[in-house]
């Protein structure tokens, strides 16, 4: 589309957001249940898709991109009620009388950025929060998904008209200019570096900005844990969509007495789920692209392999692979490794441990293996992440009650259940007094008012 059609875009979901039809309760309802039905529809033809931009096994697919989306409108429709009427709170001494609510408003026009590895899933939950809040969206998913990217316009180019959601398909030059538009939200789901782009963009007009982002979400594990059931859920959390999760371990911290043991659980379990040949299981998916491909091939050549290694860059396949002898300075360790590489590193005491993480960039996650309870809170005191789990991964992202979103380098704002539809709605604050009685305190002249001023405020 030209810049001229965006604007004309844009100012037709403005006219229609200023009718106020989004802003209806039944509205919303029925735009979230005409979602699911489309989604259900059209669920082998995603599937499809998302096998075809990078062989996504169909289990992976709609445990990972369908189901998710599917619960959270669920669970969504279950309490939007509750959250969007407006909610009485307590009123001020200073005020009387009057009766104090915040009323839920939605932003208005807002543009989400989806990302590239759950292309369905990261594009169509923040849509959820906005259709919920009331208002109107702006799709731009990610170029490098061309086949999902097309599914998703045709999902809502079938079921919705343009004013009240639009997808707008395209490379980074589409995004920079849907950046220079006068929206009232933007959602981001992306690297750090380009969440910086559209912090900046964003700023330069004001606009409130969610942004979820990755970085190098740490795994612990210490000598009390159960190995084997660790090995399984690093593996599985690492692996899932070969390493190509923002919250993926993106490297393990051992202490030193069973990292040798915990290796060879890492590897017997690598091998029970994708067998001794992984590039010949139908449930490991490749990487994403050429570029991607290049650039994790440089890291795994600079690294030590204990396990895997194996690659074929005509198939983009990538061994799940685990790395050893790895330093904090090598290249491996300086960036968001995004792939089936997983270094393990090994660690004497948790407070060192903790002193290796803390002195790095605040993490989308962070996972601790061990049947320590002190231990556990220790670790939960002393870092900062977006999400933490305790003997577990990944798995907090798929609790709607659970706020998902980063801290510092790794996001702002988070989303999911109700923090979605908080994520595209203003709280405004709204008081409401009769016109008797007045209470004259507060007005001039004040002489022989001051020592009345200060026992209300006593009071509060």
């Amino acid at each position: 589309m030209t810049t001229i059609a965006l604007v004309q875009a844009l100012q037709q979901q403005k006219a229609f957001f200023a009718t106020g039809k989004t802003r209806e309760l039944a509205f919303r309802k029925d735009m979230l249940q005409r979602l699911a039905t489309a989604i259900a529809q059209e669920e082998e033809s995603i599937t499809q898709a998302l096998a075809e931009d990078f062989h996504k096994p169909a289990f992976e697919t709609y445990a990972t991109e369908i189901a998710i989306v599917l619960s959270e409108i669920k669970f969504i429709l279950k309490h939007l009620d509750k959250w969007a009427r407006p909610r009485k709170v307590k009123s001020s001494f200073l005020n009387f009388p009057s009766k104090d609510y915040i009323y839920p408003e939605p932003y208005g026009i807002s543009l989400v950025i989806g990302a590239w590895n759950y292309p369905f899933q990261l594009t169509l939950s923040p849509l959820i929060g906005s259709m919920a809040a009331g208002g109107c969206t702006f799709l731009k998913p990610s170029e490098l998904t061309p086949a999902t990217s097309q599914v998703i316009a045709h999902l809502v180019e079938k079921h919705f008209p343009a004013e009240y959601v639009m997808v707008v398909q395209g490379g980074p030059e589409v995004s920079q200019e849907l950046l220079q538009l006068s929206f009232d939200k933007i959602f981001f789901t992306g690297s750090t570096a380009v969440g910086k782009i559209v912090a900046q963009a964003a700023a330069s007009q004001l606009i409130p900005v969610t942004l979820e982002l990755g970085g190098k979400s740490p795994c612990l594990v210490d000598e009390t844990a159960n190995l084997e059931v660790a090995a399984q859920r690093i593996v599985w959390g690492k692996y899932l969509n070969a390493g190509q999760t923002c919250v993926a371990p993106d490297y393990v911290l051992v202490q030193e007495s069973v990292q040798r043991p915990l290796l060879e659980q890492l590897q017997k379990t690598i091998t029970q789920f994708y067998t001794a040949s992984p590039q010949q299981s139908q449930d490991y998916a490749r990487i994403i692209n050429d570029r991607h491909f290049e650039r994790l091939q440089k890291l795994l050549q600079a690294s030590k392999v204990y396990f895997g290694g194996q690659t074929d860059a005509s198939q983009r396949y990538m061994a799940p692979t685990l790395l050893t002898d790895v330093t904090w300075e090598q290249p491996i360790m300086q960036e968001e490794i995004f792939g089936p590489l997983l270094p393990v590193l090994p660690f004497k005491t948790l407070p060192e441990a903790l002193q290796q993480i803390t002195q790095r960039e605040k993490p989308l996650a962070l996972y601790f293996f061990s049947n320590d309870q002190a231990a556990q809170e220790m670790v939960l005191a002393q870092t900062s992440s977006g999400g933490a789990c305790i003997n577990d991964t990944i798995s907090h992202l798929a609790n709607p009650h659970l706020p998902f979103g980063g801290v510092g380098t790794s996001g702002q704002g988070n989303y999911h259940g109700k923090a979605s539809f908080l994520a595209f709605s203003h709280q405004k604050s709204v008081l409401k007094k009769p016109f008797w009685p007045e209470v004259n305190l507060r007005y001039p002249p004040y002489q022989d008012k001051l020592n009345w001023m200060k026992k209300a405020f006593d009071w509060l």
